[in-house]
């Protein structure tokens, strides 16, 4: 709690007076500006753009079908043991900022040359500017017997990724005290890389705490090629991994699961589109599933050829609509997709969404911040911090010394500061991560 009790002076209250908006669903609305998405990227936006002086005659719409907002980087903490899940989810209708309304409404079609949205309620929205962050899909059914696994809480198989199925990770940790433990990473895009392994760290250190380390033989099963995509984060969570005799796993691929003959297979990668099939059995299995754009993105004119929001990857800004911009998991940013980048995204975003809106060229620029609070054990925490090109872009290295070090202060960011200033500030739009409450100059290169 030390890094709490250093930072809450700094903390301000969440804006007041400002009566929210809970808009009835019409038959056509029309909107300045149309934000698709109420997750932390989509919200965080809206407020963001909500505070600003310079945005005038303040228009705003949110389209978002769900009931609920999730703090998904919390989810790790459900997992681990470490926190309630009670704590990382609160009714969408509270955290949509005041004074922007909210339609509770599925995107079916974008129609960008008429600044249309159709909806699969009938309803057709436009707009004068329109910014995309519904987020990405976990797609459970993309190995094959997963999703029956999830529902068999004897299969001893669990997954972190959603809230459905995050509390049995912990039950399974607890109870699993002999024979193997595998935790997969899938190849390809998905939300907060460094997570697959946060869960594997913890479970290994509760199992030492409960004194059965010694029974399991533990499995990093991942598409990719090494622990971590940045090479110094990598470099330095290899050498954790063989110091803890955990296997490496690298290039195979999670295609199925057996939970009854308790056998998760996977496709060897090296060997490319032939690659083997190669069988392993587990006692434990926690699984991260594919993750892939939402078929409403992929399918329109705004995707890239890989489904993603096709935006500059400077600007946020599309590379083919100007009035329509697009960050978080949605968006064709080339770095990792976690609610840090978003934090550094939001900012520039909104800087040149309103020079658009005043046709001034857009000078704001995003140089790829991500951070990834990488969890190794209890009272520890590995704070990966870095930019486009794979480059340690470390916010405490001039102080603590370069973070490829654990650390229990960041630890105690992760566990404790990081939720409360999430539904305190991030989602009220005065919080931007390494600035924290500082809005940042975006037009610095750094």
């Amino acid at each position: 709690m030390a890094a709490v009790a250093m930072l809450r002076p700094l903390v301000r209250a969440p804006i007041r007076g400002l009566a929210r908006t809970y808009a009835t669903i019409p038959a056509k609305a029309h909107h300045r500006v149309v934000v698709v998405g109420g997750g932390t990227a989509g919200v965080t936006v809206a407020a963001q753009l909500q505070r600003t002086p310079e945005f005038e005659n303040k228009d705003i719409a949110i389209l978002d079908p769900a009931q609920t907002h999730h703090y998904q980087p919390g989810w790790t903490l459900v997992g681990s043991g470490l926190r309630s899940l009670d704590d990382m989810h609160k009714p969408l209708s509270s955290v949509v900022p005041r004074g922007v309304k909210h339609y509770p409404l599925r995107v079916s079609t974008f129609d960008p040359k008429n600044n249309s949205i159709k909806t699969s309620e009938g309803v057709d929205v436009s707009y004068d500017y329109l910014v995309v962050a519904p987020g990405l899909e976990t797609n459970f059914a993309g190995v094959s017997g997963l999703e029956e696994a999830l529902q068999d809480p004897a299969s001893q198989v669990s997954s972190i990724y959603s809230e459905k199925t995050v509390e049995q990770v912990w039950r399974n940790i607890q109870s699993f005290k002999k024979g193997p433990a595998i935790f997969t990473q899938p190849a390809g895009v998905i939300k907060c890389a460094g997570a697959p392994q946060k869960v594997m760290w913890m479970a290994l250190s509760q199992w030492k705490r409960d004194g059965v380390r010694d029974n399991i033989d533990i499995t990093f099963a991942t598409g990719g090629p090494s622990m971590f995509a940045v090479p110094k984060y990598s470099q330095a969570l290899e050498e954790l991994r063989k110091q803890r005799n955990v296997e490496g796993f690298f290039q195979h691929n999670l295609v199925k699961v057996d939970p009854k003959k308790k056998v998760a297979t996977f496709k060897n990668l090296a060997e490319g589109a032939q690659g083997a099939l190669v069988e392993r059995e587990f006692g434990f299995l926690h699984v991260v599933p594919p993750q892939k754009p939402f078929d409403f993105v992929a399918k329109s004119e705004l995707a890239d050829a890989a489904g993603w929001v096709d935006v500059d990857k400077s600007t946020t800004q599309h590379t083919k609509f100007k009035n329509i911009f697009s960050l978080g998991d949605a968006s064709s940013l080339p770095n990792s997709k976690t609610a840090a980048a978003i934090t550094a995204q939001a900012p520039v975003l909104i800087d040149n969404l309103l020079a658009a809106m005043k046709g001034k060229e857009l000078k704001a620029s995003y140089d790829g911040y991500a951070s990834c609070p990488l969890l190794t054990g209890h009272n520890e925490l590995m704070l990966c911090e870095f930019k486009y090109g794979g480059i340690p872009k470390e916010t405490f290295a001039g102080i603590l010394g370069g973070q490829e070090s654990p650390s229990r202060l960041f630890y105690h960011l992760k566990k404790d500061f990081f939720p409360y200033v999430y539904w305190s500030h991030f989602l009220n739009g005065t919080w931007y991560g390494p600035s924290a409450f500082f809005k940042p100059d975006t037009t610095v290169k750094a």
